[in-house]
């Protein structure tokens, strides 16, 4: 079945532009260094089977392991004691100086409870630090729909809108 699906790229280009969330009490946010695809590949399945993430699921453990390998990757968990919570992936272009939020998400039995608030304020944050001046991120009308009301709420601004025809049968 073919449907329309709207998609939009937010970007923000200043660490000072970003409406920051605080933390829950026994919130923290690691880098997932070394990197373990293992990780990655969790969350991407856990969270993206409610957003049709379908991309990656063709992808055999030395796919996984090459993409976190990375050097322009960076993988970060959010915990909240010792529960994952949720994460997202950073991907640095120094060529052009931004920052792409490659994935973001929070697991589902967390969503609603504002952690998404804090991780993207984290996320928008560490992307500013590596000379970048521009953090940017595309969601679409399959995410969750509380998604772009976070996104512009830390102080993203659309650039760019597209329509797109996607088969999801």
């Amino acid at each position: 079945m073919i449907t329309k699906i709207d998609r939009k790229y937010l970007e923000i280009n200043s660490p000072d532009e970003i409406n920051s969330s605080e933390p829950k009490v026994n919130c923290k946010i690691e880098l997932k260094n070394p990197p373990d695809f293992q990780i990655n590949k969790f969350f991407y399945k856990q969270i993206g089977k409610s957003y049709r993430w379908i991309d990656r699921l063709v992808w055999n453990d030395a796919k996984w392991m090459s993409y976190t390998n990375n050097s322009n990757l960076e993988t970060y968990i959010l915990r909240e004691n010792e529960d994952l919570i949720g994460f997202f992936e950073l991907l640095f272009y120094p060529e052009t100086r931004k920052c792409e939020v490659a994935y973001f998400g929070i697991l589902d039995q967390y969503i609603g409870k504002n952690y998404g608030k804090y991780l993207l304020s984290e996320a928008l944050r560490l992307g500013f630090r590596k000379n970048t001046n521009k953090v940017w991120l595309h969601t679409c009308s399959l995410d969750h729909k509380h998604a772009l009301k976070n996104y512009l709420g830390r102080g993203m601004k659309i650039f760019k809108s597209e329509t797109i025809s996607l088969d999801i049968s």
